[in-house]
Formats: structure tokens, C-alpha cells, sequence
């Protein structure tokens, strides 16, 4: 597990996933076989490792990546570093011939993102990619929404994801300073348009086209020393994406707004038999024939609860934590050796469409996105 001292690394993968099955001594699969890990630290900071490694009650930690990926006793290589530092290892791991189960972006670029899942291929290397918010417990509703034929013929999708993260002058920001450099890898397209590429094309389809703004919103922030920079990166986005028979999703991205919704990340979904409204945990439905039949007239005040004519869908199951139901199916298709749907080519249309988005603000046109595929 390379890069677990980041945030996103440490508590989402190795403790909430990897530590919570290794604690709970595996999983079974539906034959009753148990499935159990040891995982094998990575890092440059031996102390940051050993603290970690201590914390836990994990045996094993190293700073030296080429003489873990040498050891055949590890079988699987994370990969959670920043953006910048992942091809690379990548590369390492590929030729090692690991597993591999890695963060997104794959790669800072569409070119070397096919480039390195068709090295995994001609490697004959097993890869997936994490696909974390299809997991939430709201979209897994919203799926079972979809697939129940709930909606008809889905019109629209609007999408509002983002929070007020703190300059950094006279309240710490919630976010590393180099999320916020281009030089670094860091601008808010990158991040998180991969994401809405996968939760798009796995709900509705994949993206025909997409048009984008991107905006540096606030031009100058103070990083983890105090000292004020540049901001370069964009750190709000505004994205149209064409979807198959006629969609449309809006959706926007923003480090600069102050939440006035239920959660952090909100769908509407629109079609011509109901609708829907779902969060990370929430979702509530509309229906046609319980919808409401408002009339414009600014002369009299509203008298409809619009609020009151949604239904709260019931949470019928026992959801796990999202990155840990990926893990759990990854390593499952891993002892099976069954095909993984969300794979490197997947990765790969994730950096398509924030290239692609980019592309969109600085021409102003509108950007196809043509299919990906692998020799």
C-alpha cells in the first residue's frame, strides 16, 4: 500500500477498508472461502511508516518500493499517491507484473493513462481503479432506481458538489495547498471529473461531449506553512455533459461555495414518470402522479410545500463503507480471476473527460469525447 500517510490513503483505504477486513478476519466468498490481508506500508518516511505501523499492530513497512514490489509474497499493489508521483509506480508495478489497484487520476494525462493500461494489458497484469462513489449508499439507491424503470425516460441530471474550503490566512484550509497548482497536479477538473465520468457513464451512459468553465475563483491562498502563493488551478467548474438519448447532466464543482443543501454532493434526477433527489446517504422520489401542479404568478405568495410532496426512500439494507465494498469485490474477482469492469481503459475515460473539460474552458467550444479502446 504505497502512499497511506496521505489523507485519502490512510483513512479511507488502509484503515476503513484494508484494517476493518483484515480486524474482522476476512470475508467470505459465496462458497463459504475466506478471503483475509496482510497489507506492507509504503512510503519516503520510515517514522511517519512506523508510527502508523505501531498505531495499528501492522508488521510490515518499508521505504523501498522496487524491494517490496521484488518480494513475491505481496500480491496486490495500491497505489494512493499524488497525481503526479502515480504513473511512475505504476510503470514499476506493471513490470514487476503486481495486481494493481490504484486511485484516479491514473495518469496527468489521456496519452500516458492508455499508455500504462496498455502496458498492464500486453503484462497480462490485473488492474482496477477505484470508483469509490458508486458506492455511496445514495447512488446505490439512485441504481436501484434506474434499474427498477422508476424514472421512464431520464431527461435530466443536475448534479451540485462542493464546500467553502478556508484560504488558509486566518483559518487552516481543509485541503493541501497543492490542490490548488497546476505545476502540482492539483485543480479541481482533475480531481474530480474522472469521478463524474464513472458515476455518469455506470448510472446513464457514457459522455458524448461535455462543455465546461473553469474558474480560479480565489486567486491567492496561504499553504501548510503560512506562506501566501498563487493560486494557479482552478478551484471551481461548471460542466454540461451530453449523455445517450438526449440527457443532459449539469453539474458543478466548487471549493468556493457555502452549502446550503442536505449533503455535500446532491443529483437531481429528472425523467418523465418521477424524479429523484439523492446525497451520500439520503434519496427521495417523486412521482408522476403525486407531482405537484404549480402556477407562475409573482403576484401571490406560493402556496405549495414543495418540500412535502418528495418521499423519503426507506434504507432497506446495510451498506458498507464504499471504499470498502470496492476492495471486497476487487479482491474477490482477484482470487476468482473473473474479469473487473472498472479497469485501467476505465481510468482512462476518466482522464479523457477532464481533458477534455479543460479543452472546454479554454476554447469555449463544446468537446466530443470519442470512444477509447486498447490495441
Amino acid at each position: 500500500m504505497n502512499g497511506v500517510s496521505g489523507r485519502m490513503g490512510y483513512r479511507q483505504h488502509l484503515v476503513r477498508s484494508i484494517l476493518a477486513i483484515r480486524d474482522a478476519g476476512g470475508f467470505e466468498l459465496t462458497d463459504g472461502t475466506k478471503v483475509t490481508v496482510r497489507p506492507l506500508l509504503v512510503g519516503r518516511s520510515e517514522a511517519k511508516l512506523a508510527e502508523i505501523a505501531a498505531e495499528h499492530g501492522i508488521e510490515d513497512y518499508t521505504t523501498d518500493l522496487d524491494a517490496a514490489l521484488a518480494d513475491p509474497k505481496w500480491e496486490i499493489y495500491g497505489d494512493f499517491l499524488v497525481t503526479k508521483a502515480r504513473s511512475a509506480a505504476l510503470r514499476k508495478a506493471i513490470a514487476a507484473g503486481k495486481t494493481i489497484y490504484t486511485e484516479k487520476p491514473t495518469a496527468e494525462s489521456l496519452e500516458e493513462s492508455l499508455e500504462i493500461a496498455q502496458l498492464a494489458k500486453d503484462a497480462g497484469v490485473k488492474a482496477g481503479v477505484v470508483h469509490d462513489k458508486l458506492y455511496l449508499p445514495g447512488l446505490q439507491k439512485l441504481k436501484r432506481l434506474i434499474d427498477s424503470g422508476f424514472f421512464g425516460r431520464i431527461l435530466s441530471v443536475r448534479g451540485e458538489f462542493g464546500y467553502w474550503v478556508f484560504e488558509g490566512d486566518w483559518q487552516d484550509a481543509q485541503r493541501p495547498s497543492w490542490n490548488y497548482r497546476t505545476e502540482d497536479g492539483g485543480g479541481i477538473i482533475v480531481d474530480m471529473f474522472p469521478h463524474w465520468n464513472y458515476v455518469l457513464e455506470n448510472l446513464f451512459g457514457e459522455v458524448e461531449s461535455v462543455y465546461a468553465h473553469a474558474s480560479t475563483h480565489i486567486p491567492e491562498r496561504w499553504d501548510e506553512a503560512g506562506e501566501k502563493y498563487t493560486a494557479t488551478a482552478e478551484d471551481a467548474a461548471y460542466g454540461i455533459f451530453e449523455l445517450p438519448g438526449g440527457a443532459i447532466a449539469q453539474i458543478n464543482s466548487s471549493w468556493t461555495t457555502r452549502v446550503d443543501r442536505d449533503e455535500l454532493v446532491q443529483f437531481h434526477v429528472d425523467g418523465t414518470h418521477g424524479s429523484a433527489v439523492v446525497g451520500l446517504f439520503g434519496a427521495k422520489i417523486q412521482e408522476r402522479n403525486a407531482t405537484p401542479k404549480p402556477v407562475w404568478n409573482p403576484d401571490l405568495e406560493d402556496q405549495i410545500d414543495y418540500d412535502a410532496t418528495w418521499q423519503k426512500l426507506p434504507t432497506n439494507d446495510v451498506f458498507l463503507n464504499g471504499f470498502r465494498q470496492q476492495w471486497q469485490e476487487f479482491l474477490t474477482s482477484y482470487v476468482l480471476g473473473t474479469d473487473y469492469p472498472f479497469d485501467l481503459l476505465a481510468g482512462a475515460r476518466g482522464v479523457q473527460l477532464a481533458e477534455a473539460g479543460l479543452e472546454s474552458s479554454r476554447t469555449g467550444a463544446k468537446v466530443a469525447l470519442p470512444a477509447l479502446s486498447l490495441d
